[in-house]
């Protein structure tokens, strides 16, 4: 699993085609995802997802996002057991792409 710094990401991104974008798996809880998020993520919640990893395709580029970059790195180990191997841990979460990336989005 590769560890991208907010800014690492949003350059990243900004420089594949849209067609070629990985999935933002965002994996807070729904009140928190409410509040604030990455424009284009999918929220599964971390304790949704043993159930629910057999819905993503472990072939695509799956970016874990959480609040501060502890549980997207928990569920990225999850999902390696599983053979997914094109995960990218989003370190600082949502709370470091708001600082250094989005100064606009709400926070808490």
């Amino acid at each position: 699993m590769k560890h991208f710094t907010p800014q690492e990401l949003q350059d990243y991104l900004s420089g594949l085609d849209p067609a070629e974008h990985p999935l933002l798996l965002d994996v807070r809880e729904p009140w928190e995802y409410q509040i604030c998020q990455i424009p284009g993520s999918q929220l599964i919640p971390m304790r949704q997802i043993p159930d629910q990893a057999n819905v993503l395709n472990p072939e695509q580029e799956i970016v874990v996002i959480c609040h501060r970059g502890n549980r997207s790195r928990q569920v990225g180990y999850f999902l390696e057991q599983y053979g997914f191997d094109r995960l990218i841990n989003l370190a600082g979460g949502v709370q470091a792409w708001a600082r250094d990336v989005d100064p606009q989005m709400p926070t808490y």
